[in-house]
């Protein structure tokens, strides 16, 4: 059977009447906005199931099947995926062209496990005596199990009751190992891939569940896990709610990306509808390509600490490659979207997306407590930041509107700006052209790739071969360092990436920095003595900039004031002396930024 184009499935779902036709088979009566009857599923005489057509699903409380238009052909019917699809269109009066090749599809057996283990883990939830600790988690987090199980959530157990049960059913081993379903240890013998987690189940366009990311319930890490890479999951290319949510991101003209599960969780069962997250990684451009196709405008709602601003930028650009109006709402502190609505509710939550800004405002705003546009060396800095954000609108009306903001912002003329955009690459095609610099080197007009020059020794790079030996030295160095004051591009975007578990994102030099690095390695080095020696240099670096702040400041005070500042500049050159006395020596013999 010829494949089906994944609008036109869309267009069907979009275009039935699911009241109608469940209708045909169920005796619905209104309740509210819903519709309540006997569940045709479990043969039951009293109204426990329900058509939610503000939703696209149906659900039923007792028995807890659950679907889409479709699912209900399928379940009621004994239709395939293709036959459902196809009868739909039929009453709703859709043509279905055909493309693609004949035949099954070959990966209907992959679909077939992950949705018997979906239905498994949500029972497991449900009534499972092992998912009691599953049901007392989402109590503590303020969320009702009856409310929760229509969205597909379940719980995998911590022995071997998985594979007993996919055993029962038919399913072969090698299926499983190819849904993710399964893992194979060192020693050959088989495990379940989620134990002890609860399970968030992520869908595909199609709405058909092809993986899952579960949070572990207990010690241990990792505390949120994915399913690995299958034939049927990629994590790059998936959005999760993007199934539920895409009619309510054209509706409400929008959408809302968030970061974590919960926080999609809280939002959709308050009546927000329209929101999505990325699965654990960076934002993609597969990703942000499947955003656009439902949204022109979308708000992201991260944490405001430093690593969910990092993630806010790093995903704003993706989105504005895809010529996508992006606004960056401001959280406050310490508040995720999930505690900011269970404290404030929807109201509460709507009245910070009402306030959202413009990414590139928001970076100014920014860039502007920081201090950066105060001083002449600052100034050119934070055009540093700002010109990734410039160069990656590929709405020319944005880019120019940018450049002008970002012109008056700095004190700076826009041809000058013009001219720094387009000298680095802007509207050649390069995905990440900012980066340009760190891996050519241009001739005059005629730029003339050379080849990139080995990666330069110095601190910030010990920083970063300590960070890719994992735990402790990841946290440590976290802790000790900004993104900021990496000054060698490649560097800082590594840095950033490693710190947010998000090297997908990393432009083609960074990229190619990072595997550098990760072949490197630290070898036989004490990674104590690196560290110590690196963190100094790090913070010698700081001092320098403070003593640089203050010969700024000096010929325009006061005297009073002047005396004061020579005392500081005295204090810290003393400190700048005393943790790193061989830090000039060391600038003089090298010169690569960060070294």
């Amino acid at each position: 059977m010829s494949l089906i184009p994944d609008d036109v499935i869309d267009q069907v779902r979009e275009a039935a009447d699911l009241v109608g036709i469940i209708g045909e088979h169920v005796e619905l009566k209104r309740s509210g906005s819903d519709y309540r009857g006997p569940c045709p599923f479990h043969g039951g005489t009293h109204r426990n199931f329900a058509v939610i057509p503000k939703k696209g699903m149906f659900y039923c409380f007792v028995c807890h099947e659950a679907g889409d238009v479709f699912t209900f052909f399928m379940k009621r019917l004994g239709m395939d995926y293709p036959t459902a699809v196809r009868e739909v269109a039929r009453r709703v009066g859709i043509t279905i062209p055909e493309r693609g090749p004949s035949g099954p599809d070959p990966h209907e057996p992959l679909y077939s496990a992950v949705a018997a283990a979906a239905d498994w883990f949500a029972r497991q939830l449900r009534e499972g005596p092992e998912g009691d600790v599953a049901r007392q988690y989402l109590g503590s987090r303020g969320l009702d199990l009856e409310t929760v199980l229509p969205l597909g959530l379940g719980y995998a157990p911590t022995g071997r009751s998985f594979l007993d049960a996919m055993k029962s059913l038919g399913l072969r081993d090698e299926v499983l190992l190819e849904a993710g379903l399964l893992i194979k240890r060192e020693d050959g013998t088989l495990a379940p891939s989620f134990r002890g987690r609860l399970l968030f189940p992520i869908h595909d366009p199609r709405a058909r569940v092809v993986g899952f990311g579960g949070r572990l319930l207990g010690a241990g890490e990792p505390k949120y896990l994915n399913s690995s890479e299958t034939p049927i999951f990629h994590k790059g290319r998936l959005l999760y709610n993007l199934h539920a949510a895409k009619h309510a991101m054209r509706k409400a003209e929008r959408a809302i990306l968030v970061e974590g599960y919960f926080d999609v969780l809280r939002l959709s069962l308050a009546g927000i509808e329209e929101v999505v997250a990325p699965l654990g990684t960076g934002l993609t451009s597969d990703q942000a390509q499947l955003i656009r196709r439902h949204a022109s405008h979308i708000i992201l709602l991260y944490d405001s600490d430093e690593a969910g601003l990092r993630a806010t930028f790093r995903g704003a650009d993706e989105l504005l490659r895809e010529r996508l109006r992006v606004s960056v709402a401001t959280l406050p502190p310490g508040e995720d979207p999930d505690t900011l609505v269970q404290r404030r509710g929807a109201a509460g939550l709507e009245a910070i997306l009402k306030d959202a800004v413009d990414v590139f405002e928001r970076k100014l705003q920014i860039l502007e407590r920081k201090g950066f546009l105060g001083t002449l060396p600052g100034r050119r800095r934070a055009l540093d930041r700002l010109l990734p954000t410039i160069r990656a609108a590929a709405d020319p009306i944005t880019q120019e509107l940018y450049m002008s903001r970002a012109a008056e912002a700095a004190g700076v003329r826009k041809d000058v700006l013009e001219r720094e955009v387009t000298n680095a690459g802007a509207g050649s095609g390069e995905r990440y052209p900012s980066a340009r610099s760190a891996g050519t080197v241009s001739t005059g007009e005629n730029r003339s790739p050379l080849p990139a020059p080995a990666l330069p020794a110095s601190a910030e790079k010990t920083l970063l071969l300590l960070l890719l030996e994992g735990e402790p030295w990841k946290s440590k160095v976290i802790q000790a360092v900004d993104a900021e004051e990496f000054e060698f591009v490649p560097y800082r975007e590594a840095f950033e990436a490693i710190a947010d578990d998000a090297v997908l994102s990393l432009s083609e030099t960074s990229a190619r920095a990072y595997e550098e690095l990760r072949a490197e390695g630290l070898g036989d080095r004490d990674p104590n003595a690196l560290y110590e020696r690196a963190v100094n240099f790090i913070e010698a670096r700081r001092l320098e900039r403070q003593l640089e702040q203050i010969d700024q400041r000096l010929p325009f005070e006061t005297p009073e004031v002047q005396a004061s500042l020579i005392a500081e500049k005295r204090r810290v050159f003393d400190e700048l002396r005393k943790r790193y006395p061989r830090y000039k020596i060391a600038m003089r013999r090298r010169g690569a930024p960060g070294t």
